[in-house]
């Protein structure tokens, strides 16, 4: 049995959290909780103006982020073609999203998973959470529980307890608007 309530309270009370996802443990938070994202900055040691991927459950949970008008019918077939799974998409973003989130980019980088655990806490949670992989700037990701706790442990309220999927390196990024890649996967 997992500490799946705790985690997803952690997330309501605008703490930051550990997870595994697709390839590496990631650490989140609330995207509407400009607080939560300054935590997770510091936490890191990330600049702000790098930006977070936002990661889902489902495409609906994206919606109030990104502004997927300014796309075209093809240009988004090929986005959804590739989820629920390990690509991360640049796609235009909504008006109004705060730049804790989006960065020094007039855009932002989503991903619906295939991680049953983390569709699980995102459909709990009602929307995505923040994702960048658990690990100190400069550090390798984690991959394990034990490695979060002992990178981050003493920075985090909470770290679901699972495994990661079978990938080895973190997801792949690509630009939703030319499909090219950005960082290989």
């Amino acid at each position: 049995m997992n500490n799946f309530e705790s985690v997803v309270e952690a997330l309501q009370q605008g703490e930051v959290i550990a997870y595994p996802t697709e390839g590496v443990f990631g650490v989140g938070c609330d995207p509407d909780n400009v607080s939560a994202i300054d935590k997770l900055l510091a936490l890191k040691q990330r600049p702000i103006d790098k930006g977070l991927i936002l990661i889902a459950a489902n495409y609906q949970q994206l919606l109030p982020y990104i502004d997927d008008s300014l796309l075209t019918h093809e240009q988004l077939q090929v986005v959804q073609s590739t989820w629920p799974g390990p690509v991360t998409w640049v796609m235009p973003v909504k008006k109004g999203v705060s730049t804790h989130l989006t960065g020094q980019f007039n855009s932002i980088a989503v991903r619906v998973t295939d991680h049953p655990l983390v569709q699980q806490l995102c459909l709990a949670f009602g929307k995505p959470i923040t994702s960048t992989s658990a690990n100190l700037t400069g550090l390798e990701p984690c991959r394990t529980t034990e490695e979060v706790d002992h990178q981050l442990g003493d920075k985090l309220v909470a770290i679901l307890q699972g495994k990661v999927g079978g990938r080895t390196q973190p997801t792949e990024i690509r630009d939703a608007k030319t499909s090219n890649v950005l960082r290989q996967g």
